[in-house]
């Protein structure tokens, strides 16, 4: 009997935009949310966009109502962190220039049915990427983490110094999720290098809210794998998207604040 070959499955097909400059604090997440708000009318294709963000703590909406939060802003803006508040819930969460911001947008005509499958899925990309840098990285929140999320993903070691013990759980990266009626955009943050910055501001941003958390569960992943920057993380995470979409890079990626 004749055998059928089956037809190998279509990859799917992803843009590309790597942002090459911050558009500014507010406007680079109004970015994403327009993105996002493109799927109402047809205009937004499926969409991957990476950039290295400005010094930025952004707020729950519930830290807004806390009687610390103006004096935790105030706080931001005398380390040189701009405050902002972003619309969806979480804690606040601190990020840099040596970070990157990975922005995953799809138009979707049921975006709900798998939003909670959507972070467990990315959850394991990005560790996959992670452990692609030579990090021992794993998934699950950690017990007094910043912003806690069930899909953080965080890295285990000694650090740089050997001042840590061998078994410091470090968040490395917090992921955040917008669906609408006609698509979803799903966000993360790898914290890359500048571990210290992010502990200092969050100390005092979280002191001033009254949140307890532990600060050894903040740092980059530099202070694990020493050397590691944001090129390649960035190229890490690009050859890991490649393993499941192909990327077509826009005919202007180079998105600038000029």
């Amino acid at each position: 009997m004749k055998r059928t070959r089956r037809r190998p499955r279509p990859v799917p097909e992803l843009n590309l935009r790597r942002q090459t400059e911050s558009l500014g604090v507010s406007a680079d997440l109004e970015e994403a949310i327009s993105l996002l708000q493109g799927t109402r009318d047809g205009s937004a294709v499926p969409l991957l966009r990476l950039y290295r963000p400005l010094p930025t703590v952004a707020f729950g909406q519930r830290d807004r109502r806390l009687p610390g939060f103006e004096a935790a802003a105030q706080a931001c803006r005398r380390l040189g962190y701009e405050p902002l508040v972003r619309r969806a819930g979480g804690r606040a969460a601190a990020y840099h220039p040596g970070c990157l911001v990975v922005d995953h947008i799809e138009p979707d005509p049921d975006p709900i049915v798998e939003s909670r499958d959507r972070f467990a899925a990315f959850g394991e990309l990005l560790t996959d990427v992670l452990v692609s840098c030579g990090l021992d990285a794993r998934l699950g929140e950690i017990p007094g983490e910043y912003c806690a999320g069930r899909e953080s993903v965080h890295a285990v070691g000694g650090g740089e110094t050997g001042a840590w013990s061998s078994d410091r759980r470090v968040k490395i990266i917090g992921t955040a999720q917008r669906v609408i009626a006609t698509g979803w955009l799903f966000s993360s943050v790898i914290v890359v290098q500048g571990g210290p910055s992010v502990r200092r501001v969050l100390s005092e941003v979280y002191g001033h809210l009254n949140i307890p958390w532990d600060p050894l569960t903040a740092g980059a992943a530099d202070e694990l794998r020493p050397g590691l920057d944001v090129d390649a993380v960035e190229q890490a995470v690009l050859e890991t998207y490649r393993r499941h979409w192909r990327l077509v890079p826009e005919r202007h990626e180079a998105v600038t604040s000029g």
